[in-house]
């Protein structure tokens, strides 16, 4: 099973002070906008995406289709497809991509732990 990218999401209190925080980790701005709250940093191959008000806990997130650049893959397991296998494997599904469906969509399920894990397909 291909996931594609895979990235932190941290629900921060203070963006502007994690931006700094990681910036002084090495981390650069790659995408988003602090005006709206949310931001995208990269070390290398590592993503972490910083959320100010948008969820309450932290989520590990997938995007199949993406390699770290998030550019598109010539090869990748689609979302639906990841979800399908999932569900006989008995994965409970929190919310659930449209079968039906092509194209972008998402799913998330939860670890035995309680932390969320958000395969957000955008291609």
């Amino acid at each position: 099973m291909k996931l594609g990218a895979f990235s932190i999401s941290l629900n921060v209190k203070d963006i502007q002070a994690s931006k700094s925080f990681y910036e002084n980790l090495g981390f650069t701005k790659f995408a988003g906008e602090l005006a709206q709250n949310y931001l995208i940093m990269k070390n290398g191959n590592s993503l972490i995406g910083l959320f100010q008000g948008m969820f309450e806990n932290n989520i590990l997130t997938f995007n199949p289709g993406w390699d770290e650049n998030a550019t598109k893959l010539e090869s990748y397991d689609d979302v639906r497809h990841i979800q399908k296998q999932l569900k006989l494997k008995g994965i409970k599904m929190e919310n659930e991509a449209d079968e039906n469906t092509s194209g972008p969509a998402s799913f998330v399920v939860v670890d035995p732990d309680g932390n969320s894990i958000l395969v957000d397909q955008h291609v």
